[in-house]
């Protein structure tokens, strides 16, 4: 007898899997891009909809995520054709395009999948011990502990001020400096640390003061609002190209739905414009009045949807 658990899909709850699914609006025989694929549930319950004639493309940075996803997607059993790029987001369009794929829907999560963040050799966590890298792609880049140890002091304070929104963000530069001056600063729970002597400890129903400068030193690493931002270019320029009816080279389908999750408010702002803009110039036209968010029973269930932002919007 086979071991139940042996290629059994991770347990994980899809953010706002609902709303995605009524909003992307997916039918029989359509193709289902997920740009950020993590453990594969969003792209589950699409592939049910889509049906043996659809096709799911999966796309993620991290191997691990990328074959679960393709788990979770065959193991659901709809017979939807699955084709997978690994790699970030921003170049799926062009590898699309190369692939004569063209997506009738497309999602962007951009939160991190609980397995990533648990897992402490990747230093994403201040509440675990691990080594200080934070890195999506760990075969190449700089670490945060490179940034934190090397960068100048008032270049560092501008990354934790501008993607953290931290406002003791040269207070806690100057420490993270001369702290390093020291010893290099290699780990979570140092970094963790020296933030805290300088923001303070938190309070109850606060965050914890080391969270601002993580996230900063996270969206650094992995240049997060430049990915964000270059994929956005490529759906207006899909849209141009779709209202000037040339289809060669284009990824997107005709009245293609774009979908994008945000977790935090420099995200958001970015899609938020990048929509606008392409409503107004009328490329496309919004599904979303404001940006839909988990109800308080899904919040509930999993506490990751709680700064959850869906923005959709349909091509023209």
């Amino acid at each position: 007898m086979s071991d139940p658990n042996q290629s059994r899909p991770d347990v994980h709850i899809p953010v706002l899997a609902d709303e995605v699914v009524r909003l992307l609006a997916p039918r029989a025989g359509e193709t289902y891009a997920d740009c950020t694929a993590g453990r594969g549930g969003h792209a589950a319950r699409m592939s049910q909809a889509i049906g043996a004639g659809g096709t799911v493309v999966l796309n993620d940075l991290d191997e691990g995520c990328l074959d679960a996803a393709r788990l979770a997607v065959e193991s659901a059993g709809s017979g939807a054709r699955v084709v997978g790029f690994r790699g970030n987001f921003a170049d799926l369009p062009r590898r699309m395009a190369e692939g004569g794929l063209a997506a009738d829907m497309v999602l962007a999560d951009l939160g991190f999948s609980s397995t990533q963040m648990d897992d402490a050799a990747r230093g994403f966590s201040f509440m675990r011990e691990g080594p200080l890298d934070m890195r999506l792609d760990a075969s190449r880049g700089e670490t945060a502990a490179d940034l934190v140890n090397a960068l100048p002091e008032a270049e560092l304070a501008g990354i934790i001020l501008d993607y953290g929104e931290e406002r003791l963000a040269r207070a806690v530069a100057r420490k993270l400096v001369a702290e390093r001056d020291r010893s290099p600063i290699e780990t979570t729970s140092r970094l963790a640390e020296i933030i805290r002597s300088v923001v303070g400890v938190a309070g109850s129903g606060r965050i914890d003061p080391a969270t601002r400068t993580f996230q900063a030193l996270r969206i650094a690493v992995n240049d997060e609002l430049g990915n964000l931002e270059s994929l956005l270019e490529s759906v207006e320029r899909g849209a141009m190209l779709r209202r000037g009816g040339s289809v060669a080279g284009g990824w997107l389908a005709g009245g293609a739905r774009i979908g994008i999750i945000s977790f935090h408010s420099l995200e958001d702002r970015i899609v938020k414009r990048a929509f606008a803009r392409m409503c107004e110039s009328g490329l496309a036209r919004a599904l979303t009045r404001k940006p839909v968010e988990a109800t308080e029973d899904e919040v509930g269930m999993n506490r990751r949807s709680r700064s959850a932002r869906l923005r959709v919007i349909e091509l023209m």
